[in-house]
């Protein structure tokens, strides 16, 4: 208050001191066609003393900032002028023509209206209407202050909250404003207890306005995750919390903010959105196939094979492919019955999944051992569709393989004539030793030598050597804690390196998202908190108590809060390389400090 006094004072004795002329009080466009997305300034211009500044009526632009006030004083040979401008910064956000009404001001008495300025707006970048700003007829420019909820919140929103066990929930936090949002920063994050949970990926939105209870806001989608009920009864999704700092508008009280058109004030303002319960039906048991291993969704399943004919000891490729949307990610390995001569291998599963839908595959490298033919049979697969609340059950097709002979059985059969060949199935029948059998004479061979007694020493030493092993494995992996500290920079650095693959292919969002995961998982297992309740104040007092120095904690949470702010809108003062390189350098200076 005191500055404001001060400077209406020297504007008073600047004025005063000049020779005055003819009052003239003149409006001034930066530039009068411009394109939608395009700033450009208006001045208002008085070159005597003046007060009650009336501000313009500007309808269909979009006020970005002001009013800004400047004055300049100029004495030449004793003939002094002076002047003061006052100026805002607008934004063209739709095409057409448009008037941006006069200003007034009172001059020595008299009141002086200025000219009104005509601007043309034509295409240019598209620019969401009612985006929060001052010139918006929807937005809260005058809210009130002590009541900033109706103005701010979050809501939690689900697709659906009657669900049966193992469905897929999309739960979606949104933002609802009318005021302008300076900074943002999440507190905490919910606590997803009860739901198998996945994060999705959301691309970089500009707010929408939508209405919500009668009054229309500005809306943004700030984070999305996709939710599949582990067990069935009534669970509750956790509040999710983000402070803001809100730009509002107060309304003008003495001379002096009359003069520059009112303040507006910076709020410190903390959002939590309500708890949600969602209801979680168990599935039907009288009607669960046997086949049902947990598939909840509407799928289709396929299976294929790359030959049907090959030589034995050949590799056949047998791939089931499980189609559809609902809990790929969570389906169970399924067991096809192969043929026992022949050999398979653990399945290579191949994802593919986004939002819950998708495909899996299962790929199984079958090898035949002998020739013959046999054949693949039907896979059975079930799951629940939760639509119609029934079972639904899939088969594949069976494949018949044939089996010709091949080089190894040929090897074994050569002397053999024309008696039957030597299968192996499974069993510890080998095939006859044919050639030099290499005999030796008793007492020549490895018993009793020196290298015989040499290994049966090596025996005791080596199970000492295990003993005293396993106590200190024991010993180092007693304390959980300890543990979870010295591999916690090992798992960063993995979130790191993933970081760093999104940021060649330029997935800037997902490589900030990366950045910030790896961080908070870095954290949340060096100092034994866990996720959920790590904010600025524990990550900054944890530190602290661990003596990491002011200068590590402050670059620590500034890199954190680079990864919030690039969710929502776009980072340009610093790379997001130096954003890498500054995480890495943070990691291992708490790594040398603790």
């Amino acid at each position: 208050m005191k500055i404001k006094y001060y400077i209406l004072s020297l504007l008073l004795v600047l004025f005063s001191a000049g020779g005055f002329g003819q009052a003239k009080f003149i409006g001034t466009a930066s530039k009068t066609t411009i394109s939608t997305g395009e700033q450009f300034e208006v001045s208002y211009t008085i070159n005597t003393n003046a007060d009650d500044f009336t501000p313009p009526n500007v309808t269909g632009l979009h006020i970005l900032s002001g009013p800004n006030v400047s004055n300049s004083f100029e004495s030449v040979n004793g003939q002094s002028s002076q002047s003061t401008t006052i100026s805002y910064i607008i934004m063209a956000i739709k095409e057409g023509s448009f008037t941006i009404g006069p200003a007034s001001v009172v001059a020595n008495g008299t009141k002086l209206i200025s000219n009104s300025i005509q601007i043309r707006v034509v295409k240019g970048q598209p620019v969401p209407q009612n985006n929060g700003g001052n010139g918006g007829g929807n937005t809260a420019s005058n809210a009130n202050t002590k009541d900033l909820s109706k103005a701010l919140f979050l809501r939690a929103v689900v697709d659906k909250d009657n669900v049966y066990q193992g469905q897929k929930i999309t739960l979606t936090y949104r933002v609802y404003f009318r005021v302008d949002i300076v900074q943002n920063q999440v507190n905490k994050l919910p606590d997803l207890t009860g739901f198998w949970n996945e994060d999705v990926k959301m691309q970089q939105q500009q707010p929408r306005v939508e209405t919500y209870k009668g009054v229309k806001y500005n809306v943004a989608d700030v984070k999305q995750i996709l939710l599949f009920p582990e067990h069935a009864g009534n669970i509750t999704i956790d509040p999710f919390e983000i402070s803001f700092v809100a730009r509002v508008r107060v309304a003008a009280g003495d001379i002096m903010d009359q003069f520059f058109g009112g303040n507006v004030q910076d709020i410190n303002y903390t959002a939590k959105s309500l708890p949600v319960v969602v209801h979680v039906k168990p599935l039907p048991e009288a009607s669960k196939p046997d086949s049902y291993t947990g598939a909840v969704g509407n799928f289709n399943v396929e299976a294929s094979i790359d030959k049907n004919e090959l030589k034995a000891n050949e590799a056949l490729n047998y791939k089931i492919k499980v189609t559809g949307a609902g809990n790929i990610k969570l389906l169970k390995n399924l067991n096809p019955a192969f043929p026992a001569d022949f050999e398979k291998y653990d399945p290579k599963i191949i994802d593919t999944v986004s939002g819950g839908a998708g495909s899996r595959i299962y790929n199984y490298l079958l090898i035949p051992r002998h020739k013959g033919d046999f054949t693949i049979p039907e896979v059975k697969f079930s799951y629940f569709n939760p639509a119609n609340g029934k079972y639904t059950s899939l088969s594949t097709k069976a494949f018949n393989i044939k089996v010709n002979k091949g080089l190894t059985e040929n090897n074994v059969t050569a002397f053999s004539d024309d008696k039957q060949d030597v299968k192996l199935l499974d069993k510890d029948i080998h095939y006859i030793k044919t050639g030099n059998a290499a005999l030796t004479k008793q007492g020549d061979g490895f018993y009793g030598s020196f290298a015989f007694y040499l290994l049966l020493l090596f025996g005791p030493v080596a199970c000492a050597g295990a003993f005293v092993y396993r106590n200190q494995m024991r010993k180092n992996n007693s304390d959980v804690v300890q543990v979870k500290s010295r591999l916690a920079s090992k798992i960063a650095a993995k979130h790191l390196a993933n970081a760093q693959t999104e940021l060649q292919a330029n997935n800037i969002t997902v490589f900030y998202e990366a950045i910030f995961k790896g961080l908070y998982g870095y954290l949340s297992d060096k100092l034994n908190i866990t996720y959920a309740d790590l904010d600025r104040e524990t990550i900054s007092s944890a530190l602290k108590v661990k003596s990491v120095s002011t200068d590590v904690i402050n670059q620590l949470l500034d890199t954190l809060d680079l990864c919030e702010m690039a969710r929502y809108a776009p980072v340009t003062h610093i790379s997001a390389q130096e954003v890498y390189e500054k995480a890495k350098n943070t990691i291992d200076a708490i790594e040398n400090e603790i």
